[in-house]
């Protein structure tokens, strides 16, 4: 097993500073999303624990797709919900109630995380935050019916649905805990869980994968570090692993940091993108709101929780680990 070499950071590239965006949460729009999310609260409850259920294939897909060294590449899984949560979230979270409370749906964390719990080799998961709520997969918060997010009405595909949905890949959790979940509805002013979950407990957000290994790489547990992708213009397309500039940008190159390589996260980590800022702020999006409300840039492209430089790019932050193998070359078919 390997150690992915740490690349050095690529300087940003910006065009000028962007300004930043107003902080704060106050506004109509607020007690609008609050009023309807607490009408569908009961709707929701229903929607993932009795019809998605239902909805599920009985016959999985076993092969998913990644990213690695600018290729596309398959994810071979066993088959099973052999997915690993370690170590516990009151290990990691002692004397926190929130956490304990969320224990009782899940194990599983993005947030924290022992760098030494498991013999793994990390993987990125890229999560279109652009997207806002619509990333969790609920048809009331804009994703489409079969899990995917979507943006201005639009499906987003991706690697992997939103957990409990008919796209959610196979040996992943159906919930997740995360502070920032607690984060963005407190920025909500939910005081209650979404659709009766726990508090910060939310499905497993649509996302795709990232590696930086070879592209034929034995069965191992594989440790997620997860990636709040900001700017719509750099996250690839998931069959062909290109990015296509939909959002106008300072960037000379709006798509130089397209997600297909550790090279490219390490460079957006640090690049100053007027389409993240614009985007996100013209989108009201909640999650973006609630990141800037903290400190983090308007304008990052992408933000990955415990990591501010290159040389913490490979930390993990989460408690997740998944085994599959690799192999060269798109799967044979994609969730859909």
């Amino acid at each position: 097993m390997s150690t992915p070499p740490t690349s050095a950071t690529p300087a940003p590239e910006t065009n000028g500073p962007i300004p930043a965006a107003r902080k704060g949460h106050a506004g109509s729009w607020i007690a609008v999303l609050v009023a309807v999310i607490v009408i569908l609260a009961a709707g929701l409850s229903y929607y993932y624990l009795v019809y998605l259920p239902g909805t599920r294939s009985s016959t999985p897909l076993l092969e998913e797709a990644g990213f690695t060294d600018g290729s596309v590449v398959t994810f071979v899984y066993n088959g099973t919900d052999t997915f690993l949560c370690e170590p516990s979230m009151s290990v990691m979270f002692p004397n926190d109630p929130t956490a304990s409370a969320a224990a009782a749906t899940t194990p599983c964390e993005v947030g924290n995380a022992s760098q030494n719990a498991v013999s793994q080799v990390p993987e990125w998961v890229l999560v279109p935050a652009y997207a806002g709520l619509s990333i969790f997969g609920v048809t009331a918060l804009g994703a489409n019916a079969r899990g995917f997010p979507a943006v201005n009405g639009t499906a987003l595909p991706t690697d992997c649905g939103a957990g409990g949905s008919p796209t959610a890949c196979v040996d992943h959790p159906t919930y997740l805990y995360s502070p920032l979940f607690v984060a963005v509805e407190d920025h909500l002013n939910l005081t209650n869980g979404y659709g009766g979950l726990p508090r910060g407990v939310l499905p497993t957000p649509a996302h795709d994968h990232l590696l930086d290994t070879g592209t034929k790489y034995p069965n191992v547990e594989w440790g997620t570090i997860a990636v709040l992708v900001l700017d719509p213009n750099i996250l690839p397309n998931r069959s062909t692993g290109t990015c296509a500039a939909t959002v106008p940008s300072n960037l000379s190159s709006p798509t130089g940091n397209c997600l297909t390589s550790l090279n490219a996260l390490e460079a957006a980590l640090t690049t100053c993108s007027s389409a993240a800022a614009n985007f996100n702020a013209a989108a009201k999006n909640p999650i973006w709101q609630t990141l800037v409300s903290v400190g983090v840039s308007p304008c990052a492209q992408v933000f990955v929780p415990g990591a501010s430089s290159a040389a913490q790019i490979s930390h993990l932050n989460a408690n997740l680990y998944i085994p599959f193998l690799v192999q060269p070359g798109a799967p044979a078919s994609f969730p859909s």
